[in-house]
């Protein structure tokens, strides 16, 4: 049976605690961090992270979940599936109701052993240049080395490769109107294998996600309405995820080679499991459910707004910073469905050598903003 292989990578940075990472875009990425070794970055190459090949479905399946995780409905994995399939079924419900033209094609995949998910985009429609919202269900197995290093207690060492479970959404939404912002979300649940004298108790979990807006062009009015959404899921559940959540997506989508943010930020977080694991779920799900609301208002007043071929270039000069994208390359690392997992590029975009907007201009204060992040609320 083919078998496609994730890259897995161990990066070392300090203040944080070791984590493993994922990519829902039809692949799972596998990043290991040790947190209390020098600042470099260097590739593992001994091991790889075995994913069986996925195959092409006509139908979607009731569930992706294996039958023995699935005889369980109250089970975190259960009812993450069940909110992520919701979830993409609402989105693309109030996506489509707003387009008014463009219908989400479907696509529904699984693996041998277990998994699968579907992948959902519109194209050219009337409002949007291109939308995908997929959802994956993935099991695979992760090598020793990785295990031994996540682990902090020596007597909890696995002599073999560790069965891992990961679920999540993730979507990119590209409006054709410059004036209209683009939009990246994604939520997902990790697990590694559970012990077998406790079924269901996961040994390690996790969540990660979030949400961030990337416009062409700032209208302050709707940037604060964007932040104030996600501060009002936030703080239903700690105040101090708001300003930490938002610190925290400012600088994950910072290009590096660029020197500036991608966009204006948002909510991100990852590797979180120090809170109940239920408090987490339902805060996901919050996150979750405020996408909508945060976002489709926006589109609603920006959507036909006049605009010119020159504001146009702009936003796709714009649009080409989404090529660099920590998901995408990962995803492309992992050998999983290339379809998938290269929804979230615009369907135009450009490239100018040395652009530079003119100083004071609208473009230039988009930048600036980039560059410089800014409490919005």
């Amino acid at each position: 049976m083919p078998t496609a292989t994730a890259t897995l990578s161990v990066s070392f940075a300090p203040s944080k605690k070791p984590h493993l990472s994922f990519c829902p875009f039809g692949a799972t990425s596998i990043t290991l961090t040790n947190f209390t070794s020098p600042p470099i970055r260097r590739p593992m190459t001994t091991s790889a992270v075995s994913i069986e090949k996925e195959t092409v479905i006509s139908e979607r399946p009731h569930t992706f979940l294996r039958q023995t995780d699935g005889e369980d409905n109250g089970s975190i994995r259960s009812r993450f599936q069940s909110m992520i399939l919701e979830m993409q079924e609402s989105v693309c419900g109030a996506l489509e109701a707003l387009d008014g033209a463009g219908k989400f094609k479907e696509d529904a995949w699984t693996r041998p052993g277990g998994g699968g998910g579907i992948s959902r985009v519109l194209q050219d429609g009337a409002v949007f240049e291109k939308a995908g919202v997929n959802i994956s269900v993935v099991y695979g197995v992760m090598p020793p080395e990785a295990y031994r290093a996540a682990k902090a207690s020596a007597a909890d060492q696995k002599p073999g490769p560790v069965p891992f479970f990961a679920a999540g959404i993730s979507s990119v939404l590209h409006p054709k109107n410059p004036f209209a912002p683009s939009l990246h979300f994604n939520y997902r649940y990790f697990e590694t294998d559970a012990p077998k004298d406790t079924p269901g108790a996961p040994r390690q979990w996790w969540f990660g996600g979030g949400t961030d807006l990337t416009p062409a062009y700032i209208f302050e009015e709707d940037v604060k309405h964007f932040h104030s959404v996600q501060k009002r899921a936030c703080d239903k559940f700690d105040p101090s995820f708001y300003p930490r959540f938002k610190k925290w997506c400012d600088d994950y989508f910072f290009i590096k080679h660029r020197g500036k943010r991608r966009g204006l930020g948002g909510i991100f977080f990852d590797d979180l499991n120090d809170y109940d694991q239920e408090m987490l779920l339902s805060f996901a799900t919050e996150c979750a459910d405020s996408v909508v609301p945060a976002y489709i208002p926006i589109l609603e007043k920006r959507k036909d707004t006049p605009f010119n071929e020159s504001q146009k270039a702009w936003q796709q000069l714009r649009s080409g910073r989404y090529v660099y994208d920590r998901g995408t390359t990962f995803g492309l690392k992992t050998g999983g469905r290339i379809e998938s997992i290269l929804v979230s590029l615009p369907l135009t975009a450009r490239w100018e050598y040395d652009h530079k907007p003119e100083e004071g201009s609208e473009e230039w204060k988009l930048l600036d903003a980039c560059m410089n992040p800014k409490d919005w609320i």
